[in-house]
């Protein structure tokens, strides 16, 4: 069920060629429910090939703060996600960010 605390939102960038999410999709989405007041996310899910790879990324970025700016959130995918898409996370976690600074959560 939907809170009325939280805000969804979502980063979109292409996925490289010859990755197996790219049959299904052109690009790749980062999703996020967040806390408007703290900016924390709650739940995170991206448009990965894989369940596992998924939960992985949800996991990575639950409990990120994005008032505190993408560098850390940014830091802890490429230090951890060592897949094809690494690109295409990082791009779409930036845009994701992008659409955080348009709530005027701050």
């Amino acid at each position: 069920m939907a809170q009325t605390h939280t805000v969804f939102i979502a980063g979109h960038a292409r996925l490289p060629q010859g990755m197996a999410a790219k049959s299904v999709f052109d690009t790749l989405t980062i999703t996020v429910e967040l806390d408007r007041k703290y900016g924390v996310i709650i739940e995170a899910s991206c448009t990965l090939a894989t369940e596992h790879g998924r939960m992985y990324v949800g996991d990575l970025l639950k409990g990120i703060s994005l008032k505190d700016g993408i560098e850390e959130p940014q830091q802890i995918l490429q230090t951890h996600y060592k897949g094809r898409a690494g690109n295409a996370l990082t791009a779409a976690l930036k845009d994701l960010y992008i659409q955080f600074e348009q709530l005027k959560v701050r």
